[in-house]
């Protein structure tokens, strides 16, 4: 628990065995549950994000067909003391990984759901950081940012500084939130009710997609702040194909930006999320 809020984390990991388990270790004491998303590792992600969780703590099954919006996604389930992992027959995608540890949290009673990646670069400490607004009521989303603070920005590398710069002024045109300076960063906190709202079911499953879960909280008319954060780059390898990245995020992030103004300004569908660029029409 976290200021009297049970708090949940989700952990998306795809070839992680390198780094997981140190992510899951660093896990502060406040946190209830640690959801982490095997998205059909080759190598041996399962057991090093259960590996860190005391053996007093026998495995428990977590049976995703009690959970119907769970079942298609989950191919298999283990829990451990307070660490879950939930792995993928096929490989859905960083989207997809994150979306099926947001249904499990709604699942069960996370009042606070926030995401952590398992390439180990980013500091488990800072979390408090993100579910500070939450908690006294300033914002239903924290997103973090390399960017805000040049020591920060700094010691991220070259290519992925000037790539991160022109993706943000792109996701702040397609999102609606003008002022974010690092929309496209995996840290990430988000209150139950802001998570339910936006639908995590049918969102984008690939790389790009924070942009669409931004687009839905601005249509949604919640509230998003920036929390600053370093990272930590080291012999982590990016699964990114950058030339297919950025032609599949731009038409994201275009598709994205038609259906935000739909809702907002022509008052197309409600509240509702029919239509977005994750469902079959929109198909990238």
């Amino acid at each position: 628990m976290y200021r009297n809020n049970a708090v949940a984390v989700v952990v998306p990991a795809h070839d992680e065995a390198q780094f997981v388990g140190d992510v899951v270790a660093g896990m502060p004491g406040f946190v209830d549950r640690v959801y982490v998303v095997d998205d059909a590792s080759s190598d041996g992600t399962r057991a090093a994000a259960l590996a860190p969780v005391s053996t007093i703590d026998r495995d428990d099954e977590f049976d995703p067909s009690q959970h119907p919006r769970l079942a298609p996604r989950v191919a298999d389930a283990t829990r451990r003391g307070r660490v879950v992992v939930l792995r993928h027959g096929e490989n859905r995608g960083p989207g997809g990984a994150v979306a099926t540890g947001y249904l499990a949290a709604l699942a069960g009673d996370a009042e606070l759901v926030a995401t952590i990646d398992g390439d180990g670069q980013m500091d488990t400490a800072a979390l408090p950081r993100f579910l500070d607004p939450l908690v006294e009521g300033d914002a239903d989303y924290a997103t973090g940012t390399r960017l805000r603070e040049g020591a920060h920005a700094r010691e991220m590398p070259a290519f992925r500084l000037f790539g991160n710069h022109l993706l943000t002024l792109l996701c702040r045109l397609s999102s609606g939130y003008r002022t974010l300076t690092d929309p496209v960063n995996g840290y990430t906190a988000v209150t139950r009710g802001a998570l339910a709202a936006i639908d995590p079911e049918s969102s984008y499953e690939g790389y790009g997609y924070g942009t669409e879960i931004l687009a839905r909280l601005h249509a949604d008319g919640r509230r998003v702040v920036d929390v600053p954060h370093a990272s930590r780059y080291g012999d982590e390898e990016s699964g990114i194909d950058y030339r297919r990245y950025a032609t599949r995020v731009s038409v994201l992030l275009l598709r994205t930006f038609a259906w935000r103004l739909s809702r907002e300004w022509l008052g197309v569908g409600g509240s509702q999320h029919t239509g977005t660029p994750s469902d079959p029409g929109w198909e990238l």
